[in-house]
């Protein structure tokens, strides 16, 4: 996973959510942060979101800190975990 987090200019892969807690059930999506580098555009987000649905079997919800709300921003990522 780290070489496609890199080639797709990305660092830091974070889980989130319910798999976080070990409530996820069958069919739910697996949430995912990442931090974008510097030029880093929504096509690389995309193809990183696809290649991982790809290589994982499940569907990934792809994040940036930028994209959650900031009312729970600090919380959220106080509690994902490195990959």
């Amino acid at each position: 996973m780290q070489q496609s987090v890199l080639r797709f200019r990305t660092v830091n892969p974070r889980v989130l959510g319910p798999v976080l807690y070990g409530v996820d059930k069958n069919g739910n999506d697996l949430d995912l942060l990442v931090d974008a580098l510097p030029g880093a555009t929504l096509f690389d987000l995309g193809g990183l979101q696809i290649e991982l649905e790809e290589l994982l079997g499940v569907p990934v919800d792809l994040l940036t800190p930028g994209d959650l709300s900031p009312k729970f921003r600090d919380q959220v990522l106080a509690e994902a975990r490195p990959v």
